[in-house]
């Protein structure tokens, strides 16, 4: 359940290093070598953060940024052996969140994405960890823990919870969940599957949650800590 970082880079050894570096961290990984295959990667496989190298072979780095600041806020870490501070500037302004220049020690590289993670986090209102009533929920790490033993979800179980997790207290419609993590192909009837599976696993008495509360006909709202 840790962090998914998607590796964009046209040079096969950097890919295979930061691969097999950030696993040995923890990471889950998956690459694209073109700015085209960065851009359907992060709509297909929703990582939580990008490694973008501006260096490639079909389109400018920057191009790539832009397109995808202009409809997500996924943290992006610049990765470039360009070390003028106009570039640096220029990724920083279309919305990196941070630019380390090559060649990079890793535990920097690690650190920063760390980093990264956090401060979009807490632009979003939320704290890297969220505890309210028994469950925790380290929104860096990704874990999941309920009376501190860890609970494992699936990987739509646990952006259900995050959503919840980042308007906790806040009553989320139907439409408005299914929006962020379906698009228009949302089904009521799924989502409803999907929460009662958390309940399951995070609720001592599913039959009458405490954590996950239903609003009848509008949506779900999770119990804000006290």
């Amino acid at each position: 359940m840790n962090a998914l970082v998607l590796v964009v880079d046209d040079e096969p050894a950097i890919r295979r290093l930061l691969r097999t570096s950030l696993t040995a961290e923890g990471y889950r990984v998956i690459e694209a070598a073109t700015g085209a295959d960065a851009i359907s990667r992060v709509t297909a496989d929703t990582p939580d953060v990008v490694l973008l190298d501006l260096g490639l072979s079909d389109l400018d780095g920057l191009d790539v940024l832009r397109t995808l600041r202009a409809s997500s806020a996924i943290p992006i870490v610049v990765l470039s052996a360009r070390d003028d501070e106009r570039g640096k500037v220029a990724a920083l302004d279309l919305g990196a969140d941070d630019y380390v220049t090559k060649p990079f020690g890793m535990p920097e590289l690690v650190a920063r994405l760390r980093a990264a993670l956090r401060h979009r986090l807490a632009q979003e209102g939320a704290t890297p960890v969220f505890t309210t009533g028994p469950l925790q929920v380290d929104l860096v790490r990704r874990i999941v823990r309920v009376n501190e033993s860890e609970v494992h979800l699936s990987p739509r179980e646990y952006d259900i919870l995050k959503l919840l997790v980042l308007h906790a207290g806040r009553v989320l419609t139907h439409r408005m969940i299914m929006g962020k993590l379906w698009g228009a192909s949302g089904d009521v009837q799924q989502l409803r599957v999907y929460v009662r599976q958390i309940r399951q696993k995070l609720e001592a008495d599913p039959e009458r949650p405490r954590i996950i509360l239903t609003e009848t006909g509008i949506g779900y709202r999770l119990v804000a800590p006290e």
